[in-house]
């Protein structure tokens, strides 16, 4: 599990023009969850995240308060990217972990830190959903976590690899003879034909 943690003064998230949530001075985490990631490494980051000190104490000392220490909010926004791996220029994400387990997985995550901390100091982003997150990091301050590697058997996580490229090549193919089918040539005779757009079909992955 990766996370990135801002120190800001204000942060919000955005999704299609409206504003879904918002904080004031506190932390801004992107968290990227990885296929081979357990409850161990949730709560250690939850721990990591609720502890760490990037705040001035009453004096003006820094790296002194964490954000329970001062009462600030958290905002977080799941962020598959960070569990990138790089082939050439080409990001490849089969080290996330799948979409239906992730959202479980990060909702279990949000559920923690409220747990941990204080719910009503806990906002959220939507998952799955093309967000636009406004952030006013206060410093710059801005701290990369990472989970202890976990103790998994390398080749169980090859085969978890592998069953994420195969289903990614089966949803291209599917895909693919979809659209050869839509593109097809029609007989002028054939009274399912349509001459007009109807029928037309985009999809779009979004981060």
């Amino acid at each position: 599990m990766k996370a990135i943690v801002q120190r800001v003064a204000q942060a919000s998230v955005t999704v299609g023009g409206e504003q879904i949530s918002s904080i004031g001075r506190g932390l801004c985490v992107l968290l990227g969850i990885s296929l081979e990631d357990t409850q161990r490494e949730l709560e250690h980051m939850v721990r990591k995240i609720l502890n760490l000190r990037v705040f001035e104490d009453e004096s003006g000392k820094h790296w002194s308060k964490s954000v329970m220490d001062k009462q600030y909010e958290v905002l977080c926004v799941s962020q598959f990217t960070l569990q990138c791996i790089l082939k050439g220029n080409k990001p490849d994400y089969h080290m996330a972990m799948p979409t239906e387990q992730a959202e479980c997985f990060y909702n279990n995550f949000l559920e923690q830190l409220r747990k941990a901390y204080k719910p009503e100091l806990i906002k959220d982003g939507k998952f799955g959903a093309y967000m636009q997150v406004h952030i006013q990091n206060d410093g710059p301050v801005t701290i990369e976590l990472e989970s202890p590697a976990a103790t998994v058997d390398p080749k169980q996580l090859t085969k978890l690899e592998k069953q994420q490229q195969r289903k990614e090549k089966t949803r291209t193919k599917v895909s693919s003879e979809s659209s050869r089918e839509r593109n097809a040539p029609r007989n002028k005779d054939d009274p399912s034909a349509s001459s007009g757009a109807e029928g037309d079909v985009s999809s779009e992955r979004e981060p």
